[in-house]
């Protein structure tokens, strides 16, 4: 792909060094910590036109990602994690069990790139956390049920002082 495209300068980096960087970035796939990495084949990006501000950029070129993460057919991630990367995904996540990350925050495609990227990356991290420890059920001490109980035996004596007083 990148050598199929001209060298024409573009700013300070050629369209060239751009598009070996982008189809880096596919082929390797999504480092998530040091032991595990999300395999290209379960990754998909889609580029589509944005909306809000970014004047006649925004109307040509489609600078928004949608990346999709196949969850169901994915062997990077264990079970349990699976389940709770599902549960955290919400909406993201289709029936089918694939997550789309949305991301038009810039005005350029390789920073959305980037963005959905890291969003998918910090979903899966949090996903990844085991879930807290049960709450250990305890009962209240003795003298903490006393005190609730002569509090509320006091309250009543006051609500009963406030009701009509009768005359003899």
């Amino acid at each position: 792909m990148a050598h199929m495209i001209a060298n024409v300068t573009a700013g300070s980096k050629s369209v060239a060094a751009v598009a070996t960087k982008r189809w880096d970035m596919v082929k390797q796939g999504l480092q998530i910590t040091a032991n595990l990495r999300i395999d290209a084949s379960d990754l998909s990006e889609q580029f589509v036109l944005a909306s809000g501000p970014g004047g006649q950029n925004v109307n040509k070129l489609a600078t928004a990602v949608q990346l999709r993460f196949d969850l169901a057919h994915s062997s990077s991630l264990a079970a349990p994690v699976k389940s709770r990367l599902l549960a955290l995904a919400g909406r993201r996540a289709s029936r089918d069990g694939v997550i789309v990350i949305s991301a038009d925050r810039f005005r350029s495609q390789e920073r959305n790139r980037e963005d959905a990227r890291a969003r998918l990356k910090a979903l899966i991290i949090e996903a990844m956390k085991p879930p807290p420890p049960k709450r250990k059920k305890t009962r209240p001490s003795r003298s903490a049920n006393e005190r609730r109980l002569k509090q509320k035996a006091g309250r009543a004596v006051i609500k009963r002082l406030r009701s009509r007083y009768e005359q003899d």
